[in-house]
């Protein structure tokens, strides 16, 4: 019998499915930041506890471009400044991403907030752009023009915090207490250049990350870096604390909440 390609896999196949994984880490993407000073009311507000503010209301948008086995991927990350404890952070609200498998891991891994959608990075001489859209909308553009190198940094560490859930099966809740999830990543950068621009924010209502305005732009810098992830399980979270912002994760949150107890479907 031709073997049957859903059923299991060798110890084999599962072992060299991780060294192809670890081999990821050596790829290099060229990628836009741009970090600003918003509304600490606003920050605040998208906060599941038990994350905190920190003492600068800032948001982080950064849109990168990777050539994947010739394949290109978009990658993008619009995040609020949070804190954990001691532990200073970044909370994404919404990461959009161009390839599908690409998106499954980090959701179902790691709890990362990632969507389809279309991330831009070009560069053409001194003039920069890159955006993240969804539904048509270029909801974050930034463009402007390179201004000077900056000196490299050394190997920078940074932590996202996300939160880990599987919403209940009746539309109730949660399946199992959600998991507050750090997830720090370690990188190196080759080349680093400061942009002189600015910030769009498009109003839609799928990502709406114009209730963020630029109140005083930190920075825009453009840059080639590589890096890795680990991601930790830190603690269980209170359902009743996370299940009022479960709708940052979804387009229609009534897919989430609003599950007849018995619905219909194949089988």
């Amino acid at each position: 019998m031709a073997r049957v390609r859903y059923g299991a896999r060798t110890g084999r196949e599962i072992a060299a499915t991780r060294t192809a994984g670890a081999r990821l880490t050596d790829l290099w993407s060229t990628g836009v930041v741009a970090v600003w000073e918003t509304d600490p009311d606003a920050v605040a507000a998208v906060l599941p506890r038990p994350l905190k503010p920190t003492a600068r209301p800032l948001v982080r948008a950064a849109i990168s471009r990777v050539d994947l086995r010739g394949q290109p991927l978009g990658a993008g990350s619009f995040a609020v400044a949070a804190a954990h404890g001691p532990v200073d952070g970044w909370y994404p609200l919404v990461m959009p991403m161009t390839r599908e498998r690409d998106l499954t891991g980090g959701r179902e891994v790691f709890g990362e907030p990632k969507k389809l959608g279309e991330v831009t990075v070009e560069r053409d001489g001194l003039v920069v752009r890159a955006s993240m859209a969804r539904h048509g909308i270029a909801f974050v553009e930034v463009r402007g023009a390179v201004s000077g190198p900056l000196p490299l940094p050394g190997p920078v560490r940074r932590t996202d915090f996300y939160f880990k859930f599987l919403p209940a099966v009746d539309g109730r809740g949660f399946d199992g207490d959600p998991l507050l999830v750090h997830c720090e990543r370690d990188e190196n950068v080759r080349r680093l250049e400061r942009v002189t621009g600015d910030v769009v924010l498009r109003e839609s209502v799928y990502d709406p990350v114009a209730d963020f305005p630029v109140r005083r732009l930190v920075e825009i810098t453009i840059g080639e870096k590589t890096g890795d992830q680990r991601g930790r399980v830190v603690e269980r979270v209170d359902p009743r604390a996370l299940l009022p912002f479960l709708h940052q994760r979804y387009d229609d949150p009534l897919q989430a909440l609003d599950a007849p107890p018995a619905a219909t479907g194949s089988r």
